[in-house]
């Protein structure tokens, strides 16, 4: 729990309309529904909104203008109240708490993994040899070898549930880590019982091998959840650092966090825009690729707009800040992801369903069966107790947890031999259900980076001098120029960078021209193709014409997907013309550019409130929102870090056709894990009654657990052949 003195009044912001914020972060929740638990009970104060991301563990809690900072410290003491801990939300602790869990989980699966093989090797031994060869001392001492092992390893593998548990009972709630625990620790002491009065049978491993398999999911679970917080955490790392401003005829070096709006910044050529500002002194070009996912530059000048985390490629500019960093482009973005990695799939929803009345009913049934037997049977309280751990065992949710994390694990195998890694526990299922797939043009669709299509236009001593000018410069014409002839040796040249034109020089004697056909006097040519053109001495210009060449397959691709019923769309941030040409190329029947961040995410959510469900492909910043909003979503491996964290799923290779295969592989997933939740089920529905009726013992129990968990894993192996 958190530190009671704490004043998280002092932790309150106010937001663009005026009205106060509190960022907090929640530990302790173990599903969907206990986010859920957390909003209902802030939002039925009056004047409270609160929205919990259960993925990054933060809540945000927003109320109106009027000033009732003391109010914070009720809020939080309310969501304690419920069983969690609280404290002020920071990124980075969040992420330490997250490691921290996820180290203790792998170092708890691991004693669970080795407790299980060698209690199973007594175990396996003590089922199948008769009671005449193995008796009395000899079964004594495998009984208490046993206990040495599994004993200490229930007590330290257990602690996630236990400590779930008991936070959760401290404070007259109940979720499915009480029966689990409660199971676990009746097996385990039952068994120590039946060893010290030499009993014949023992369940030491029924206990370990459940907390090894819930131990797996736990930690699927954990991963999965932890996508949307590394998203958040590679954007901000984009705020950090320090940039130049002007102050009183004084420059001097700022924290990008401590930027304010008004403040004049200066970006020299080559740096990072710090800021949303407006341009007030030079021009330039600016790679806006990381916004808009466009190849090319954009030439930018005085009153017009620059973003945070663009790149100032041309010449030093001065610009006044309009937005600080907490409320940049960048920042917002972050929001946006976070708001929309709230939803969950429709298998968790079944779980949660199911956890809410699993521990109440699992209880009463194995209270009244030990009642019953106890009052009616006639092997005393020892045989009704029995009798009851059978239930509790018997009805351990393990095949139920497993019926989605095996077939997930095993699919990913499979995409991943196929160059697709698979990074959300969600993206097979939803996947599955998209009926609408929206692509973005660059990095996506082609290939991102432009290749000189006519070579032929210079003849080789040219192509050395353009290479040779060429090489000087970051612009991405330039260096698709220099990649298309890695062969030639690179000339000394004395290269001058005109700002917005392009370059001029010498090589090898020769005065030597590449850039826009304006700044050489050419008229445009009238088409969108890019281009760049090259004079040398007193000869006429060349126009050199370049492409962003679509990907291996893409046409395959869309037909594919065409044919499989889903709606295409493109949603660019590109110019018109480009993406128009792309989708008449591709057959694509929807197409929409000149796009924002903020419009592609739009987009995305008016699909989805028409009942949609939205597949989204990009590479770019521009995507990250809409990637995160979106039902499902796909990156190649090719785009932004921030992107790859954003999507459920990455792809490899120059190839578009993997979406495709992710697809066909997302719907067999869908029928096994369907499959899955059928056959656990009716294990419960066979078993319990039997259980209650005596007719299972606890070896049994452990046996048809196990069993029931070796069929859901061994239908999950199917996905590891071919087949439909």
């Amino acid at each position: 729990m958190t530190d009671t003195l704490t004043d998280y009044g002092c932790y309150v912001t106010e937001e663009d309309d005026g009205h106060q914020a509190l960022y907090l972060r929640v530990e302790g929740m173990r599903c969907a529904a206990c986010a859920w638990k957390v909003e209902s009970t802030l939002n039925a104060y009056d004047g409270v909104s609160a929205r919990m991301t259960y993925a990054t563990q933060r809540l945000k809690l927003v109320w109106g203008k009027d000033d009732f900072t003391p109010r914070a410290n009720d809020l939080a003491a309310a969501v304690e109240a419920l069983g969690f801990s609280v404290a002020p939300f920071d990124i980075s602790k969040a992420s330490e708490g997250a490691k921290a869990e996820e180290s203790l989980l792998l170092r708890c699966l691991a004693v669970a993994g080795f407790a299980t093989t060698f209690v199973m090797l007594f175990a396996d031994a003590l089922w199948f040899s008769d009671d005449a060869s193995l008796n009395g001392a000899t079964r004594d001492l495998m009984h208490w070898a046993m206990a040495l092992v599994a004993l200490p390893t229930t007590l330290y593998a257990g602690r996630p549930f236990f400590r779930s548990a008991m936070a959760a009972l401290r404070h007259g709630r109940s979720h499915m880590d009480v029966p689990i625990s409660v199971a676990v620790l009746l097996t385990a002491g039952m068994s120590l019982f039946e060893t010290i009065r030499h009993g014949p049978h023992v369940y030491f491993d029924a206990s370990v091998m459940l907390l090894f398999f819930l131990l797996i999911g736990r930690y699927l679970d954990l991963k999965a959840r932890g996508k949307a917080r590394e998203a958040a955490e590679g954007l901000l790392a984009m705020l950090d650092g320090t940039a130049t401003v002007r102050e009183g005829g004084q420059v001097r070096a700022c924290k990008i966090s401590d930027l304010r709006p008004g403040m004049t910044l200066i970006v020299a050529a080559g740096e990072k825009i710090a800021a949303d500002a407006t341009l007030t002194r030079g021009a330039t070009d600016v790679d806006t690729s990381l916004l808009t996912g466009e190849t090319l530059p954009r030439a930018v000048g005085p009153g017009e707009t620059v973003y945070a985390g663009t790149i100032n490629v041309a010449a030093p500019v001065e610009a006044v800040i309009t937005a600080p960093s907490e409320n940049s482009l960048l920042s917002r973005t972050v929001a946006l992801m976070e708001t929309a990695e709230q939803g969950q799939a429709r298998f968790v929803h079944i779980a949660d369903r199911v956890a809410a009345i699993y521990a109440p009913v699992v209880h009463i049934v194995a209270a009244l069966t030990f009642a019953g037997w106890a009052l009616w049977g006639h092997g005393g309280w020892q045989d009704a107790l029995l009798k009851a751990m059978a239930v509790l065992i018997v009805t351990c949710p393990c095949a139920l947890g497993l019926a989605v994390p095996v077939a997930q694990v095993l699919a990913s195998g499979r995409l991943f031999r196929r160059g697709i890694l698979l990074k959300s526990a969600r993206g097979l299922e939803r996947l599955a259900a998209a009926d609408t797939v929206i692509f973005d043009k660059t990095g996506t669709l082609t290939r991102g980076q432009p290749m000189w299509m006519n070579p032929s236009a210079l003849n080789e001593y040219e192509t050395r001098l353009a290479v040779a000018l060429a090489a000087q410069s970051r612009h991405p014409l330039s260096r698709a120029l220099v990649q298309a002839r890695p062969d030639l040796p690179v000339a000394p040249a004395s290269v001058e960078d005109v700002p917005g034109c392009g370059l001029r020089g010498e090589v090898e004697g020769e005065p030597v021209w590449l850039g826009k056909a304006a700044w050489l006097g050419i008229e445009s040519t009238g088409d969108s193709a890019p281009e760049l053109w090259f004079r040398r001495g007193t000869n006429a210009p060349v126009r050199l014409v370049f492409e962003d060449t679509l990907r291996l397959d893409a046409r395959r691709t869309i037909d594919s997907l065409k044919a499989h019923g889903l709606d295409i769309w493109l949603l660019s941030g590109d110019r018109r013309v480009a993406a128009e040409q792309v989708t008449a190329e591709l057959g694509i029947d929807t197409c929409h550019a000149d796009l924002s961040p903020l419009e592609k995410l739009a987009t995305v959510q008016r699909l989805q409130a028409e009942g949609r469900k939205v597949l989204m492909v990009g590479d770019g910043l521009n995507d990250a929102a809409a990637l995160s909003a979106a039902s499902v979503s796909i990156s190649p491996a090719s785009g932004m870090d921030i992107t790859q964290n954003a999507a459920d799923l990455v792809f490899r290779g120059d190839s578009l056709w993997p979406v495709a295969e992710a697809l066909r592989v997302a719907e067999r997933t869908g029928r096994i894990v369907t499959q899955n939740f059928v056959l656990s089920f009716g294990y419960n529905l066979i078993a319990v009654p039997l259980a209650v009726g005596g007719w299972v013992t606890p070896l049994i129990a452990a046996i048809a657990m196990s069993a029931s968990s070796l069929v859901v894993v061994a239908n999950a192996f199917r996905l590891k052949f071919p087949g439909r």
